[in-house]
């Protein structure tokens, strides 16, 4: 069980605001994988560097993130979401205050592939779980969109901070100012991440009453007794599409936007990462209305639809910029979709004792899902001398066995009582 509870003697409700604001404000730092491709010219133009030493840090940062999320979501679990979070923070900023010593290929592979994507498993996993408990079912997608909306904003203040720095202080000045920035940031935040004192029982109307929400078919559930549901496998493979999909558009949506939007393409990704923020907010809004599978379907389905129409909208040299933009906010939005729904999934399923490990089993569908589509569009791409239609159109037939899939998707019976 989880060592810490609540120490202050403020009103509930407002405790737990405080804990879903302070979760969504260690995202917010966490955020700076999604400003690699800044870092990247910058390592391109300072180091020499070429090729795959590119893109090996963040590839390895993601997946090193993507497995943390299980030994840190049961160092949550056992030892709560204060010592977590701090643990990330420390392992973040001492990974960027590494690489800002050195040049060598092998230490930022060290630095940000590993003890910054570590770091980031740790604070990333520490965030949502808290503030869920909270609240009752009927905000479990609110909530949990909140917290996590904090990841995907964070492009929005550190693309133009980066810019900055790296402007004024070069490359390895940059990394050791966020080092320390990030340092002070998510341990002050964390300090705040506390869990309800026990015996707490969360007001309000609960999931199913009044909406369409899912109820928990079963609670406590442990990661063994998860492990053999054929449910966790469909939710996995599903979550592998949604995220692998968005994913491959995401990563190399500046380079496509140039086409019709030249120097002016870094707006398109500013828009996207406000619409993945948005999405995440909107989506977990929407899933207590009217349920997560529903949810998920539309969600699936429109980023589906998004992707085709992509092709002609990012091949046309006289596209206007605006068009651009939208179909940018909105791929972001609806990738972002997928990362309030399944955690909402998660505790709604399984319940919140085993949280943080259930959901890093089930997050590493993120991890494989972006690592393995993300070259499979890159392999496309080369192969098509550039052109970015066959993966759009891959992305768009996958995200259609998606939302087929969703069908197939049902909450386990509870156990009868012995």
């Amino acid at each position: 069980m989880p060592t810490e509870s609540n120490p202050s003697t403020a009103p509930v409700a407002h405790r737990g605001w405080t804990v879903t604001f302070a979760g969504l404000g260690i995202n917010l730092a966490l955020g700076v994988l999604y400003t690699w491709s800044m870092f990247k010219g910058a390592i391109e133009k300072e180091f020499g560097w070429e090729g795959d030493h590119l893109n090996d840090p963040y590839a390895l940062c993601c997946l090193a993130f993507a497995f943390t999320m299980i030994l840190a979501g049961r160092c949550q679990d056992k030892f709560g979401p204060r010592l977590t979070a701090s643990i990330g923070g420390l392992l973040v900023g001492t990974g960027m205050v590494l690489i800002a010593t050195t040049t060598n290929y092998a230490i930022w592979l060290l630095g940000f592939g590993l003890l910054v994507g570590i770091g980031i498993g740790f604070g990333y996993s520490s965030a949502t779980p808290p503030a869920l408990k909270w609240f009752p079912p009927s905000k479990t997608g609110l909530v949990a969109g909140l917290v996590v909306a904090g990841f995907g904003l964070a492009p929005v203040y550190l693309a133009p901070t980066s810019q900055y720095l790296l402007a004024h202080f070069a490359l390895q000045k940059s990394m050791l100012i966020f080092g320390i920035a990030f340092v002070i940031l998510v341990c002050a935040l964390a300090q705040l991440l506390v869990n309800p004192p026990p015996g707490y029982v969360a007001g309000g109307t609960p999931a199913g009453a009044g909406s369409a929400a899912p109820k928990p078919a079963a609670s406590n559930v442990t990661p063994g007794e998860m492990l053999r549901q054929p449910l966790f496998y469909l939710l996995w493979i599903i979550y592998f599409i949604g995220a692998g999909a968005g994913l491959m558009v995401i990563s190399s949506i500046s380079g496509m936007a140039k086409t019709s939007m030249g120097h002016l393409a870094f707006i398109a990704v500013a828009v996207m990462a406000i619409g993945n923020a948005g999405g995440r907010i909107l989506a977990g809004m929407l899933s207590d209305r009217i349920g997560r599978r529903g949810t998920l379907f539309l969600v699936l389905l429109f980023q589906a639809v998004l992707m085709f129409a992509a092709i002609p909208v990012t091949g046309a040299q006289n596209m206007a910029g605006i068009v651009v933009v939208v179909v940018a906010a909105l791929i972001g939005a609806n990738y972002g979709a997928n990362l309030a729904l399944f955690p909402s999934y998660c505790k709604d399923l399984w319940g919140l004792k085993s949280f943080g490990i259930n959901y890093g089993l089930l997050f590493t569908a993120w991890g494989l899902g972006g690592f393995a589509l993300s070259a499979v569009a890159q392999r496309l791409v080369a192969a098509s001398q550039g052109s970015y239609r066959s993966s759009f159109i891959t992305a768009g037939v996958l995200l259609l066995i998606g939302a087929g899939l969703t069908f197939l998707i049902k909450p386990p019976q509870p156990k009868a009582p012995a």
